[in-house]
């Protein structure tokens, strides 16, 4: 399908970018584009001018801070998936940016992009609610966060551009594990864990109708053990309408294929050296 109309600005810094985008209601962030584009050829998207926000420095990098790692919406998921910090002490994070796509993407594909990309299953949101992560969004109003949850439910608020995510550093007790569809490499099913004293954070997408953090099954499982008949009975547990059948898959199997990445994640977190 051709490409609809559209303007293109090239921002030279976040002020201009934001002045931009609230001055367009019909505006969308490009960042690495890897799903925007597709969708804007499908028709599934639709954008009267495209911002490229990928000259703007001051949204790439990871570091550590007093309270977690940030890491810039614009670092790529390539950048992710290798970084030591993140895979020290975020692996969830590390394990998700890994999995998406092929290397091309990788190299493309950015952190905020993936985050905002919430028409569709990506892999970074998961492992972003296991994290207990949070986005930092700046707009009119000056800068925000939302958890990963919230952005996961609603999308990013209209006029903002997700600047950074911001993850707790909680060491190598978590995992991430997918299934992917062969043709697209989005997942069929991607589960995201990370333990914490409280119990597991569980999340999944693919199989659901939206990325989901599961504290029902969260609850059951408790301080363990992880076994995978428990796991597996704990998601049994959940009601069938929770998992969205499509691509020949049942309801059935989605709910039993996310108990069995779920268990494999927890199994592979508990087994983490510390």
């Amino acid at each position: 399908m051709i490409l609809a109309d559209f303007d293109y600005v090239r921002p030279v810094g976040l002020d201009e970018a934001l002045t931009l985008l609230a001055g367009h209601p019909g505006a969308r962030v490009l960042a690495g584009g890897q799903s925007l584009l597709p969708g804007l050829r499908t028709g599934e998207d639709r954008a009267s001018l495209l911002v490229d926000v990928r000259r703007l420095e001051e949204l790439r990098g990871i570091e550590r801070t007093p309270a977690g790692i940030r890491i810039g919406a614009m670092t790529t998921l390539a950048e992710l998936a290798a970084d030591p910090l993140l895979l020290a002490e975020a692996p969830e994070i590390a394990a998700a940016a890994r999995a998406n796509g092929d290397p091309q993407v990788r190299n493309l594909g950015t952190a905020g992009g993936n985050l905002a990309a919430t028409g569709r299953a990506t892999d970074l949101p998961v492992a972003a609610m296991a994290a207990a992560a949070t986005a930092e969004l700046a707009g009119p109003g000056g800068v925000s966060t939302l958890d990963a949850e919230e952005l996961a439910a609603s999308g990013v608020p209209t006029g903002t551009l997700i600047t950074a995510l911001l993850v707790p550093a909680a060491g190598a007790a978590a995992a991430f594990e997918k299934t992917a569809d062969r043709a697209t490499r989005y997942p069929v099913c991607a589960a995201a864990v990370r333990i914490t004293p409280d119990g597991p954070r569980i999340a999944v997408t693919g199989a659901t109708a939206r990325a989901l953090r599961l504290r029902g099954v969260e609850e059951r499982l408790g301080a363990g053990p992880y076994t995978t008949q428990t796991v597996l009975a704990a998601f049994r547990a959940e009601p069938r309408e929770l998992f969205v059948p499509g691509r020949g898959t049942s309801a059935e199997y989605l709910g039993h294929l996310a108990g069995v990445l779920t268990a494999r994640a927890l199994t592979r977190a508990v087994q983490a050296p510390a």
